[in-house]
């Protein structure tokens, strides 16, 4: 839903003297309303803040840039640590300051001069048929030509795959990222395309052994009780949580950040540090079938299956920097042909 902030920003408790405005802050995200209504009714409840939605499928840091410096924009929150970081190219946002904030937040998920913060994570992970005899992979391992034939992947130019090819890509080098790509071209069962739902489907319908997918999908279609068949797909299959050789398991996170001509700079931080408490983790966990940032937040009992999850602990906002440079390798390879 898309709010008017300028009849809600310019209302009756502002034009009458001696009547003090409600405090209240805006949101503009790219997150699926229904994603974060729980949230932020619970952030209302708690605090009294209203919150005044911008929802923006796309378009969203040019919205605030070309609003300059009268812009509404309180807090910024997106989807992919790469449109995170382009918020901070772009010069939208500014350092978090506060200490709650910070130290719910691991490191490796702050934003450059913690300009952005996680606020919950999507694990990279491997689906594989559930009678497989494998209980644990590698991401290097899905170049090795044991899988030829047998590993199904969407588009490897989108933003969940660039993001994981970046990350190989800071692990090992450019020569030899160019060679793993070439490495799981090789080894696909079809042609790269779909969503990552598809990768389960395509092992339940015998296409492929293996594929690579988001976590949270799992739990999506485990209990998806519009589309029967979206369940036959999450009971089809186990999940893997694959690691560098040298590092853990790749993540991609939902994150925040506060604007940089934020109006309502108080009520924004009382909102990020909402988000990262302990109960706002909870309601993460418990909505979407994604993992808390904070250590020690309980994870949907469906995730929580999937083992222990060790972050892999290079810094996305240097992971990030590498995803033009695996694009071009993406088609250098012709990975998606």
């Amino acid at each position: 839903m898309t709010i008017s902030l300028r009849s809600l920003i310019l209302s009756t408790a502002l034009l009458v003297p001696g009547v003090a405005a409600a405090a209240e802050l805006n949101l503009y995200t790219s997150r699926e309303p229904g994603l974060v209504a729980p949230l932020l009714e619970a952030f209302t409840e708690e605090t009294g803040v209203t919150v005044n939605t911008v929802f923006l499928k796309d378009g969203l840091a040019e919205r605030v840039q070309a609003e300059g410096a009268s812009s509404p924009a309180d807090v910024l929150m997106a989807v992919d640590a790469g449109n995170m970081n382009d918020f901070v190219e772009m010069g939208l946002t500014q350092p978090i300051t506060s200490k709650a904030v910070l130290a719910a937040v691991p490191t490796a998920l702050h934003g450059p001069d913690d300009q952005w913060v996680a606020l919950s994570m999507r694990a990279r992970v491997v689906y594989a048929a559930k009678d497989l005899d494998i209980s644990s992979i590698t991401y290097e391992d899905l170049a090795d030509p044991k899988w030829k034939g047998k590993l199904c992947i969407r588009s490897g130019q989108h933003p969940y795959n660039t993001a994981l090819f970046a990350a190989y890509l800071a692990h090992h080098g450019a020569e030899a990222t160019e060679t793993w790509l070439a490495g799981m071209k090789d080894n696909l069962a079809r042609t790269p395309g779909g969503g990552d739902r598809d990768g389960a489907k395509d092992i339940l319908g015998g296409i492929c052994d293996i594929a690579v997918a988001n976590s949270y999908y799992v739990g999506k279609m485990r209990t998806n009780e519009k589309d029967p068949q979206q369940k036959e797909w999450g009971e089809a299959i186990k999940v893997l949580l694959p690691t560098f050789e040298d590092g853990g398991t790749h993540v991609n996170i939902s994150g925040a950040a506060i604007a940089k001509h934020a109006p309502n700079h108080a009520e924004a931080v009382k909102l990020l540090e909402f988000l990262t408490s302990d109960d706002a983790q909870k309601l993460y966990a418990e909505a979407n079938f994604e993992y808390p940032v904070k250590a020690g937040a309980d994870l949907s009992p469906i995730v929580a299956s999937f083992g222990d999850l060790k972050i892999d602990s290079l810094p996305l906002s240097e992971v990030v920097a590498g995803r033009k440079q695996v694009s071009n390798m993406v088609d250098k390879v012709g990975f998606n042909n």
